[in-house]
C-alpha cells in the first residue's frame, strides 16, 4: 500500500479527539464499485506505545468512543478499522457487508498495521474475529516480517461456529456450498439481530446511541455467497488449520439466551452467539489461548451494562500489559 493510496486525515464523525483516513483499495473484486476501507484513531499516537486496532463484525462499525477513551487512558494507541463496504467505507451501490471470500479483507488490515507502525493488538468482534484469525494465519505463513508487528489478538465473542443444531448445519453446509458458489447475491434470512439490537440501542431498550443506517437494529441484508464463506471459513478452525501464531485473549459472555424476543435478560446474555461454541473452538486457533467468559455480559461485551464492560475492559487492558 503506498502513500498516494491513502487520504489524509480528516476529522471523524465521532467528534473531538477522533480522526479518520481514507484507504483506497482499487476495484472492487465482487464487482461493487472502487474500495475504501476507513482507519480511524483516537487522540494522538505515540510511537512507543503498542497499538489496539478496533474490527468490528457484520452489521457493525466502530462507534465505541468509551473503548478508545479507556485503552488511551491506559497508555495504548487506539484505532479502529471499518471495513471494505461497512460503516463509513461503504459507498453508493455497494451492499452492505457484501463478501464472498474474507481474504478480501486481507489488504485493508494490512494496510493498517502498516501505517499504524507500532505493534499491534487486533480486538476484533464476532464475524470480524474469524476474519482475523485468517489474517494472522495468513501473515504466519506468508508474510512473517508484518506477522512480527502482531502483539497478540483480543477477540471479542467470535464467530467460529454455526449457533444451530449440529444436524442442520451438517445439512446446510453442502447446499449453501454449491448455492453460494452459483447463486452469491441472493439475499437469505436470519441474523436474529433483532433482540441484540433492541437490548443496546437507547431509542428501545438499551444505553447505546450509533447510526442505525451503519448499524440497523435488525441486521442487515446477507447473502448466499457470504454463507458459503463463513461456513467455509469455520470449517478451517475446526479442522485445526488456523495458527495465529500469537498469543490470544477471547472474551465472551458467559451464558447465551438464544431464540427469544427481547426481555429483562437480553441485557445479560450473548443473544446472538452461542457462548459454549465460542469457548470450545477459541482455543483451537493458537497454542497459547486464555478464554474468559464473563457473567451479564452481552455479545459485544464492550456495549455490555457497567460491571461486566469494566471487567471486559480492565481484562483487556491488564492481558495487553502483561509483559
Amino acid at each position: 500500500m503506498s502513500v498516494a493510496d491513502i487520504s489524509d486525515w480528516y476529522p471523524d464523525l465521532l467528534g473531538p479527539g477522533f480522526s479518520a483516513l481514507d484507504i483506497h483499495l482499487g476495484p472492487d473484486p465482487e464487482g461493487e464499485a472502487d474500495i475504501v476501507a476507513t482507519l480511524v484513531r483516537f487522540g494522538t499516537p505515540q510511537p512507543e506505545r503498542t497499538s489496539l486496532l478496533w474490527v468490528h463484525g457484520m452489521t457493525d462499525y466502530f462507534f465505541h468512543a468509551h473503548v478508545a477513551r479507556a485503552v488511551v487512558e491506559a497508555g495504548y494507541n487506539f484505532y479502529a478499522l471499518d471495513l471494505r463496504k461497512c460503516g463509513r467505507s461503504r459507498r453508493a451501490g455497494q451492499r452492505w457487508h457484501y463478501s464472498t471470500d474474507f481474504r478480501h479483507y486481507f489488504p485493508e488490515l494490512t494496510a493498517a498495521i502498516d501505517i499504524i507502525g507500532t505493534p499491534v493488538v487486533p480486538v476484533a468482534h464476532s464475524t470480524g474475529g474469524l476474519i482475523v484469525p485468517l489474517w494472522a494465519d495468513h501473515l504466519r505463513r506468508h508474510d512473517s516480517a508484518r506477522h512480527a508487528r502482531l502483539a497478540g489478538i483480543v477477540l471479542n465473542s467470535p464467530w467460529l461456529d454455526m449457533m444451530y443444531p449440529p444436524a442442520a448445519v451438517a445439512a446446510i453446509r453442502p447446499v449453501a456450498a454449491v448455492l453460494g458458489r452459483l447463486l452469491p447475491g441472493v439475499p437469505i434470512p436470519g441474523g436474529n439481530l433483532g433482540t441484540y439490537g433492541m437490548s443496546i440501542h437507547r431509542e428501545h431498550h438499551g444505553d447505546w446511541d450509533f447510526n442505525v443506517e451503519f448499524k440497523p437494529v435488525g441486521g442487515h441484508h446477507k447473502y448466499l455467497g457470504w454463507l458459503r464463506e463463513v461456513l467455509r471459513a469455520q470449517r478451517l478452525v475446526h479442522l485445526d488449520r488456523i495458527d495465529v501464531g500469537v498469543p490470544v485473549l477471547t472474551l465472551c459472555s458467559a451464558a447465551s439466551l438464544l431464540g427469544r424476543g427481547f426481555c429483562e435478560d437480553s441485557h445479560c446474555h450473548d443473544t446472538v452467539l452461542d457462548t459454549e461454541q465460542i469457548q470450545r473452538w477459541a482455543p483451537h486457533l493458537g497454542s497459547d489461548v486464555t478464554v474468559h467468559p464473563l457473567p451479564h455480559a452481552r455479545h459485544d461485551v464492550f456495549l455490555s451494562r457497567p460491571e461486566p464492560l469494566a471487567e471486559a475492559l480492565a481484562a483487556t487492558v491488564a492481558w495487553v500489559g502483561r509483559g
